[in-house]
């Protein structure tokens, strides 16, 4: 269940991460009423990840990790967007990151 909601925090914020381009400067109404909502969703789930025990570093450093590797993707695939390999570079270093703080936290 807590990788679910966790899973349910990152779908939250990557929606919301998404529909912030779209809101102009939240000159758009839809898709700012999206990022209000999407935000809020994203850290109540995140909350629930953290009231079941999952400590904060581990919990935040997958939000985050996956959150911007998912974000860089849909930025490539739909928005016309590129990634060097540099940016590639980072976010494998971000995510080897949370590898350690997971895998550091086993006794």
């Amino acid at each position: 269940m807590t990788l679910l909601l966790l899973a349910c925090a990152i779908a939250s914020e990557v929606t919301a991460t998404v529909s912030l381009k779209y809101s102009h400067g939240f000159s758009n109404v839809v898709p700012s009423i999206v990022v209000v909502i999407g935000y809020g969703a994203a850290f109540f789930f995140l909350s629930q990840v953290l009231m079941r025990g999952m400590p904060i570093g581990v919990a935040y450093g997958i939000w985050s990790a996956v959150g911007v590797a998912t974000i860089a993707m849909i930025g490539v695939l739909f928005l016309n967007e590129r990634l060097t390999l540099v940016q590639v570079g980072g976010i494998g270093l971000v995510i080897l990151g949370v590898l350690a703080l997971e895998l550091g936290g086993v006794h």
